[in-house]
């Protein structure tokens, strides 16, 4: 009798391994790819804008100045975070002597979250570059986590199609000019839209860990928290994930938010110091949409007397909060989840209805990315040679609308 030995095979990981990694180059490689080259788009056209205007090399090179077109990208609140990568914090209350305006304390490092200048600090430590090429090395990368994020929630709503218009209109936003510099809204856009995706496909554990970083990067990381506290609570009531996960993502969500406040108001023997020096020294507090009313009855008939005006900017400030007020019934009538709704309205909430200088809310505006999802899943009946076209010169012009206006004509 012939026996016949059964065939010895090949361990599966690794073509399993390098299958997946295929596909995920053959499903997110376009993406990445369209993102980047709008970006590149945007980038060098700002970057021309600024070269031809010269304006920069008159300016002080923490705000707005510097030898070259590109120093620009590390001022204002980028000069900040090298700082803080650089030499760590400082918190302090220390009043400005005889002030008696708006402006009656020094500005410090402590009005700005640890999360990204502690990930320029590594990056320096791994790579050698400085604060200037490590933080811009961290937004970029972030931006393209960003744009990822960003494609996998809109995809579950109107497909792939719907998923390239999003990540591409992410690419040429009002705002969008800070993507590629050294300030850390990319980072916290990315945290923020794989948080709502993980709570969308309900892996809560992933999104408490990430809504904890967040928490850490940006203080408006509180709608981002709100949302997935609400979506916890409604797992809970119709029993989908058992109780432990949603719970458990629920109470590390806030955590790092909160710990970072509470260990600025302990340095400063001040628990509520962080909002003391925010008001204090930089004239931004919650006024309950007083500043942005004001804006928007001025704007309109030609007046710029308000608080803060940097007319050109303001007025491309005025267009995209008119903007995300008419998406955001758009965005409703979808029927999204929770946590994409409670997130975008309190982001608007905590954004509009604080004083603060207005030619800025393009760029507080940009962790609203569900409303890309109406346009998204509306352009998605457009080819794509025909998408990418329409994006390509929203790219070209976002070095005005998004970059120039922001770090030249208005403060970012």
């Amino acid at each position: 009798m012939t026996v016949t030995m059964p065939r010895l095979r090949t361990p599966a990981a690794q073509p399993a391994s390098g299958s997946r990694l295929r596909a995920a180059a053959h499903r997110h490689g376009p993406v990445l790819a369209l993102f980047g080259a709008l970006k590149l788009a945007g980038f060098c056209s700002f970057m021309y804008l600024l070269s031809s205007a010269g304006d920069f090399r008159t300016k002080d090179p923490r705000f707005g100045g510097g030898a070259h077109a590109w120093d620009v990208l590390a001022t204002w609140d980028g000069w900040w975070y090298q700082q803080i990568a650089l030499h760590g914090y400082d918190p302090r209350l220390v009043p400005v002597p005889g002030a008696t305006g708006l402006i009656t304390l020094e500005g410090n490092s402590a009005a700005f979250f640890p999360l990204y200048p502690a990930l320029t600090r590594m990056v320096m430590a791994v790579t050698g570059l400085g604060s200037y090429g490590a933080g811009l090395l961290v937004s970029i990368l972030a931006s393209f986590a960003a744009a990822l994020g960003v494609y996998a929630v809109a995809e579950r709503f109107g497909g792939r199609r719907a998923g390239f218009a999003a990540a591409g209109l992410w690419a040429v936003w009002p705002g969008s000019g800070v993507e590629w510099a050294v300030y850390s809204d990319s980072l916290y856009v990315a945290l923020a839209a794989w948080t709502c995706h993980a709570v969308m496909t309900r892996r809560w554990l992933t999104a408490g860990v990430l809504a904890f970083a967040a928490g850490l990067n940006r203080p408006t990381a509180a709608a981002l928290i709100a949302g997935l506290g609400i979506a916890a609570l409604l797992s809970l009531r119709r029993s989908e994930d058992g109780v432990l996960r949603p719970l458990l993502a629920a109470a590390l969500a806030p955590l790092g938010l909160f710990g970072y406040l509470l260990w600025v108001g302990n340095r400063m023997g001040d628990l509520g110091g962080y909002f003391t020096l925010q008001s204090g020294a930089w004239a931004h507090e919650f006024d309950y949409g007083k500043q942005t009313l004001d804006v928007l009855s001025s704007v309109p008939v030609g007046k710029f007397d308000y608080l803060f005006a940097y007319p050109f900017a303001d007025v491309i400030s005025v267009g995209v909060i008119l903007l995300a007020c008419a998406l955001l019934p758009l965005l409703i009538r979808l029927r999204p989840p929770a946590v994409l709704i409670v997130y975008t309205v309190l982001t608007l909430v905590l954004v509009l209805g604080s004083q603060q200088i207005v030619a800025n809310i393009s760029r507080y505006l940009l962790p609203c990315f569900p409303l890309f999802l109406p346009l998204a899943v509306a352009m998605r009946r457009l080819s794509l040679p025909v998408q990418c076209t329409v994006l390509g010169i929203a790219a070209l012009a976002s070095g005005s609308y998004a970059g120039y206006a922001l770090f030249e004509l208005g403060v970012p």
